[in-house]
């Protein structure tokens, strides 16, 4: 039996659904994550009993702010039983990921590529380098002085421009600034973030740096890949019909199959593979996102945002379902074409079979037309309530609402919050596509009330 371990972090969303899908593909589970050493023997005992029983057979924890020494101590724990994948779950884990496969001589993005794909300047450099269209770019420090370093920032550059931190996602501490003082502030509040950030008290060098690029205008896309051995499936693209023009740029929602025209479709993937090799990112999930200055007109490329090596973030990968062509079935006239498993194959399922090395011929995406919205954080206060959720389950269309915030919690708002309090999740049925799970989506957001009250200053 294939064993695996699966990094994960203490917050993360995504546990459960990877573990169902190693339940599903009967693989030996060994779930690393940034638990807390000393409460390692408890967790191991209690919470991962009750997340897999009979599935998880040990546990590591590990420093995942020293990425190096975690990744031996992945390699010295397969030295006595050896693992076949190494699977990361997010972008602090990518990088550990690579490490640990290069010393274990799994197969693996290089250790560099992973750091590329996490790192926005590295980023940057890598795709200009290889002539991949994406915004320009210049590098500040939280130690410049704001107004200075905004007016050359501005005179290189020109307005607008977007401020962003290297090594943080989920648009956090993404700002538009149109103007120099617009750009002086942006500058204070990113630094004012960071310094906030357990990075910079460890010294990563990175957790310093702000990046400032030339604002794109134009949609933006999501691209779900798969790459192996160097080639990229393009799984799912994701429009995303909310504008997204600052100042700020928290997502909503996402809606697949893309309304795009296939030509476009078409160049989105292919940018989206050039990026990928750009960075070196040869194995595993890839999640991009893309603007499209020119619209639908596919003699205008796409300018690449972001390539991350993990798969989307959140809840959203329960908006994909995938089915698996297995060998050709012989039939009364014949062999026949590849046989169609009905589907509902999860996201996560099929990156462990990529890890892993088993078959994915033929998958595609299972079902009709369907989508997520990330619930924008209604204003910064401590939750109460969340009304009118079973109104937005019975929309028409609507598979689920999940309320992630807890009643007591602090919710932020971006650019210094960093989650969503829910998600809902829509699918088509028969005759219906992505404009009425759009219309869906919304209808069910339109339900929901969020009660919160305000924090005490200070």
């Amino acid at each position: 039996m294939p064993r695996c371990l699966i990094l994960v972090t203490k917050t993360s969303y995504r546990t459960d659904a990877f573990l169902a899908a190693a339940r599903r593909l009967e693989v030996d589970v060994v779930l690393g994550s940034d638990r807390c050493h000393q409460l390692a023997e408890l967790w191991s005992e209690e919470a991962f009993a009750r997340l897999a029983p009979g599935l998880v057979e040990t546990s590591l924890s590990l420093d995942y702010r020293d990425p190096d020494a975690a990744a031996d101590q992945i390699a010295a724990a397969a030295a006595a039983r050896p693992l076949d994948a190494v699977v990361a779950t997010d972008d602090q884990t990518a990088v550990i990921a690579a490490l640990a496969s290069r010393r274990l001589g799994l197969a693996g993005n290089a250790p560099e590529a992973a750091q590329a794909a996490r790192d926005k300047w590295v980023m940057r450099r890598r795709l200009a380098e290889a002539a991949v269209p994406s915004p320009r770019a210049l590098l500040c420090s939280i130690d410049d002085e704001p107004r200075a370093r905004a007016r050359s920032l501005g005179a290189a550059l020109g307005f607008p421009v977007v401020a962003k931190p290297l090594l943080l996602s989920a648009s956090r501490g993404v700002i538009r600034a149109d103007d120099e003082a617009a750009l002086a502030r942006a500058l204070e509040r990113v630094a004012a973030i960071l310094r906030t950030r357990a990075e910079l008290a460890d010294g990563i060098e990175a957790a310093r740096r702000i990046l400032v690029e030339a604002y794109v205008p134009g949609e933006e896309v999501a691209v779900e890949g798969l790459v192996a051995g160097g080639a990229l499936t393009t799984l799912a693209i994701f429009d995303k019909p909310d504008p997204l023009v600052g100042p700020f740029f928290e997502e909503t929602l996402y809606v697949t199959p893309s309304r795009h025209p296939e030509a476009v479709q078409a160049v989105i993937s292919r940018v989206t593979a050039q990026a990928a090799a750009a960075l070196g990112l040869r194995e595993g999930p890839i999640h991009a996102e893309l603007r499209l200055p020119g619209g639908d007109d596919w003699r205008v490329d796409p300018v690449v945002i972001e390539v991350a090596a993990r798969s989307i973030g959140g809840l959203c990968a329960r908006t994909l379902r995938f089915s698996l062509g297995g060998a050709p079935e012989a039939g009364p006239g014949g062999p026949g074409g590849p046989v169609d498993d009905g589907g509902d194959h999860a996201l996560e399922e099929l990156v462990l079979r990529c890890a892993l090395g088993l078959p994915l011929t033929h998958e595609r995406r299972a079902g009709g037309a369907s989508g997520v919205m990330m619930l924008p954080v209604p204003g910064a206060g401590v939750l109460q309530e969340v009304a009118g959720v079973d109104e937005a389950r019975a929309v028409p269309l609507v598979e689920d609402v999940v309320i992630t915030a807890r009643p007591g919690e602090r919710l932020v708002p971006l650019p210094e919050g960093s989650s969503y309090p829910g998600f809902v999740f829509a699918r088509a049925g028969a005759g219906e596509g992505p404009d009425e799970v759009e219309a869906a989506l919304r209808a069910a957001f339109a339900k929901l009330s969020f009660v919160v009250s305000p924090t005490l200053p200070g």
